[in-house]
């Protein structure tokens, strides 16, 4: 199968195990695939000197500074502050992955709510990206971003997109993206397909969520960020172009983005 030129790869994480102990493998078969650049995504700020590192050691990795919601309940509220001066690192190119988990619902809503308010003024502050997860929150989730736009802009990017077309709305109404994984590849994501037909290209990025999500037609492997190739050749099908169009636009949006991160060079 031809390789699609320069891929990102706008979440994984390089520090969970079963990634950890065959990254010069990871990194290897995602050059391979085409895939040119990472970014491995926080999900405890206290492990956050592991994720800087991991981005330290090869220069096409980028990372992320943030506490997932289901973590919320497990470590300290992180102020807006500590999380600004932790995303200083030059290779930190956003905030997250924050945001809300109504389906495992962890943390204590009243303090999932203040978490991911305190990494919203992180990314409106820094101006970098805000990485969010939503799951079974959509009302709420839309209701805080439209509240939060409101006291100063920032640039929110639902990552793992499988949530309602209204929130898919809601986001890019307020200048959002939208990042679709391996799960729009499974036989049953005909509607997630549907929304993604309906998102505007330009604001529509490509990710593995590794090492969760194997794409089709590597499900029930252990998820790598060289697969994000075969969902990218999915949505291009999607949207009726050729993959390396596809490949092209996605990685320009996440230039655009993630722009902390440089150019390629020409």
């Amino acid at each position: 199968m031809k390789t699609l030129a320069r891929l990102i790869d706008t979440h994984c994480h390089l520090d969970f195990e079963n990634l950890a102990r065959d990254r010069e493998g990871v990194l290897s078969r995602a050059s391979a695939a085409g895939v040119a650049r990472m970014i491995t995504i926080s999900t405890e700020v206290e492990k956050f000197s592991t994720i800087k590192a991991i981005a330290e050691s090869a220069p096409e990795i980028y990372c992320s500074v943030g506490t997932h919601p289901n973590h919320a309940h497990e470590e300290r509220e992180f102020s807006t502050d500590e999380l600004v001066a932790l995303a200083a690192h030059p290779k930190c190119v956003a905030i997250g992955e924050t945001g809300l988990d109504y389906f495992y619902d962890r943390a204590p809503r009243d303090l999932a709510h203040r978490v991911f308010r305190a990494h919203i003024g992180a990314a409106r502050i820094t101006g970098l990206p805000l990485v969010i997860h939503s799951r079974d929150a959509d009302e709420d989730m839309a209701s805080i971003l439209k509240e939060e736009m409101a006291l100063g802009a920032f640039r929110p990017l639902l990552h793992c997109f499988t949530s309602s077309l209204a929130l898919a709305e809601a986001a890019l109404a307020l200048g959002g993206y939208i990042s679709f994984s391996g799960v729009v590849t499974f036989k049953n994501s005909q509607a997630l397909r549907d929304i993604a037909k309906q998102v505007p290209i330009e604001r529509m990025l490509v990710e593995t969520d590794a090492p969760f999500l194997a794409p089709t037609p590597h499900r029930g492997k252990t998820n790598e960020p060289a697969y994000v190739a075969d969902t990218a050749r999915l949505l291009a099908e999607v949207k009726g172009i050729e993959p390396h169009m596809l490949a092209e636009i996605t990685t320009n949006n996440a230039l655009r983005l993630f722009d902390k991160m440089p150019p390629f060079a020409a």
